[in-house]
Order: C-alpha cells, then sequence, then structure tokens
C-alpha cells in the first residue's frame, strides 16, 4: 500500500502514513476521508474505499521544530536536484564556506553539487574561484515541509500543502 496525507481537523498537514493506517483511522471514526485513492477494499460484507488524504475528526495540537532538520535528500529537493554551480545533475552536498574554514553546517550554507564542481572547488570559498551561486541557499520554510520532508509527494496533496514544497518535492 502507499501513503496518506493525515490533516488535522482545521486542515492543517500534520504527517504521512500508511495507506492501511489512514484506513483504520476512518473506520475507528477518528478520521473523515477527505479524497479517495481510486481503490475499493472488499471484504464478504463492505467495500470501503482507500483514502489518499483523511481529515481528523478532533482538534490536535503538535508543537513544532521551529526549523526543518537538515538532511542530504532535504538539500537535494530543495535545490530541484540541480548543482547550484553548473545546473548538471546533483550527486552530493557542498558547503559554500568550506568547513575546513569555520562554514557551519546550516541550510544556509550547504548546498547541491555535482561531484565535478565539487572536486574543483575542494575546501576553497566560491569568492576564491570567482564562481557564483545559481540561487541563495535558505532553509525551508512552513509546515509542509516538516511533513514531506523529502519524501516523495502525491500530486493529489498538492491542494493541501503550500506551493513551495509541492514545487521541491516533485
Amino acid at each position: 500500500m502507499a501513503e496518506a496525507l493525515v490533516l488535522n481537523a482545521t486542515y492543517e498537514p500534520l504527517c504521512v502514513v500508511s495507506q492501511r493506517r489512514a484506513l483504520v483511522l476512518v473506520l475507528t471514526d477518528k478520521a473523515v476521508m477527505v479524497e479517495s485513492a481510486g481503490q475499493v477494499l472488499r471484504s464478504s460484507t463492505t467495500a470501503v474505499d482507500v483514502p489518499i488524504v483523511v481529515r481528523l475528526a478532533r482538534f490536535v495540537r503538535v508543537p513544532y521544530r521551529s526549523q526543518v532538520p537538515l538532511t542530504r535528500k532535504g538539500v537535494l529537493a530543495r535545490d530541484h536536484h540541480r548543482c547550484v554551480y553548473c545546473n548538471a545533475p546533483a550527486t552530493s552536498l557542498d558547503h559554500v564556506v568550506p568547513r575546513s574554514r569555520g562554514g557551519p553546517h546550516v541550510w544556509e550554507n550547504v548546498v547541491a553539487a555535482c561531484g565535478r564542481c565539487n572536486h574543483v572547488k575542494a575546501d576553497r570559498a566560491v569568492a576564491d574561484l570567482g564562481w557564483r551561486l545559481r540561487t541563495a541557499p535558505r532553509a525551508p520554510s512552513g509546515a509542509a515541509w516538516r511533513i514531506l520532508g523529502s519524501r516523495r509527494m502525491d500530486p493529489r496533496w498538492s491542494a493541501y500543502l503550500s506551493t513551495d514544497v509541492t514545487e521541491a518535492a516533485s
């Protein structure tokens, strides 16, 4: 089974669960199906649509982290799997200000890079080489980034998530 998006009672995205878990939430009246996957599960007495998006019946207060955790998949998704120096397919991560020169390991200093650019740059600063970044690195924002992270997004979820995540996760 695939995955389903879980929304709070206020339609705020909360998490992604398996379709089996989403179906259990619906069958126990803890959630309402918002959108169907187009599949039907049948038993000897009933037939139930498989949910792709569910909304909880009661509001759940969830304390969120202030920032999205920095991960390799997250950086590649943010930069659309393209090298920020030459626009080739990205295969690695690079620190704009190298860690050997005191550069921090934060969203604003980590970018996606192709193997060639990463090797040529080595432990030098971007300004030393005369290179420019195609886009300035920044930390992703929005509740949807905390929900999806770098996970593949089902296109049917886009109506319930912010647009910056739907572009990056595609």
